[in-house]
């Protein structure tokens, strides 16, 4: 018996402890859950009206089983591809959030980090709680710069030049946000602009004192690259987005923009074409998570018709509902070359900090070489070759 049992040493280190215990993406949600206050971790977490698109995003992946080969050498698979012209070590990119530091003070410098000792791509907000040369300074991963189309066209320039002057690589211009979804959390919370606090949420703040007091020992919260502007505060949020966008700001916007661009929020091989047509670089296969129009279809299956609509030389990522590797997977048969993750690493932020983030990164990282292992896929490249082979829709 002695042989068969080992005392495992008890950690110390409360984080590290709290983290040894999390084996896949929904242990960090859980864990998070119980560390941070329901306002703000429902804020993450929450979508749009019913939350129907929020709960079909996920189902969609699962949709599909594998059909695995056998006999095949897999003892080192290679998990690099290439994507926006640049090359990983995972077809992964972490996608834009707002008021990160909301959910941990590390905020987006802290995913940033995380993203560089993993070599992936980290795209900062709009909407974020960190400048847009905070980030490059404490940073040296690939960096891209998302971009709300706002009503004041000088401040969508002064941040585009910004983000240029500080070497980010990739714009990603956000087009199914002009005017903001309705969260229903969010307002149950009170968690809207301005705030409307209910009893219940300020009894769910009080008891988390380790959250408020990591908040309190760091500086006040606050739209970072809107600094100098004083029309834009936290009550002026919601008249900031600009419902008149069209085709001709994203052509203006190439004509800017000295990288590479990608649209974020096409959902369908038309608005692909126009994406393309107009000087994209790639596209970003969106709903918002769920957050903004409920019902609408998950992005996961509009892979196979977008990409036989824009050929081989576009990027096509695609974010909303990405929990697990073997999803990562799924995404790449269909035709995708990289998928975009936001909750599956505030997740991670929230329940460790900068640590946090790192194991969400370890665990999809794992999740998806032992998934192309047990494929019997030996590297991305055949993984894309073999396509939709591999996959069986099992509705």
């Amino acid at each position: 018996m002695r042989d068969l049992i080992r005392v495992k040493p008890v950690e110390l280190d409360a984080t590290r402890r709290r983290l040894s215990a999390c084996h896949d993406i929904a242990d960090l949600r859980a864990t998070g859950r119980r560390l941070i206050p329901r306002p703000v971790f429902d804020y993450v977490d929450g979508g749009a009206d019913e939350e129907l698109s929020l709960r079909a995003n996920t189902g969609a992946f699962r949709q599909f089983r594998f059909q695995p080969r056998t006999l095949v050498d897999v003892s080192e698979p290679d998990t690099a591809t290439a994507f926006l012209g640049s090359v990983a070590p995972l077809p992964l990119a972490l996608a834009p959030t707002g008021y990160t530091r909301m959910m941990h003070p590390g905020g987006e410098i802290a995913a940033a980090r995380a993203a560089q000792r993993h070599g992936l791509p980290y795209t900062l907000s709009t909407m974020a709680t960190t400048t847009i040369e905070a980030v490059a300074s404490a940073t040296n991963t690939d960096l891209w710069f998302q971009l709300y189309l706002l009503r004041d066209r000088g401040l969508n320039k002064e941040l585009v030049d910004r983000a240029a002057a500080a070497k980010y690589r990739v714009l990603v211009v956000t087009v199914d946000c002009f005017v903001t979804g309705h969260r229903t959390r969010d307002r149950r919370n009170g968690l809207v602009i301005p705030p409307e606090l209910t009893a219940r949420t300020l009894l769910s703040i009080a008891s988390k004192p380790g959250y408020w007091t990591r908040m309190l020992r760091s500086p006040a919260i606050d739209f970072a690259n809107f600094a100098g502007h004083e029309a834009v505060t936290i009550e002026g949020t919601g008249a900031l987005f600009n419902p008149a966008i069209t085709w001709d700001d994203i052509a203006e916007l190439r004509a800017r923009w000295p990288g590479r661009l990608v649209v974020k929020g096409p959902l369908g091989p038309e608005d692909a074409v126009r994406a393309v047509s107009v000087g994209a670089d790639g596209v970003q296969l969106s709903n918002h998570g769920g957050r903004q129009l409920d019902r609408t279809v998950a992005p996961v299956t509009m892979i196979s018709a977008v990409r036989d609509t824009v050929g081989p030389d576009i990027s096509v990522l695609v974010d909303s509902g990405v929990r697990h590797g073997s999803d990562m997977v799924v995404a790449l048969a269909l035709g995708a070359d990289a998928c975009a993750i936001g909750r599956a690493y505030l997740y991670g932020l929230m329940a460790g900090g900068e640590a946090g983030v790192d194991k969400a990164l370890d665990i999809l990282a794992g999740q998806f070489k032992r998934t192309m292992q047990l494929l019997g896929v030996p590297s991305v490249a055949e993984l894309r070759s073999l396509g939709s082979s591999l996959l069986v829709n099992g509705r």
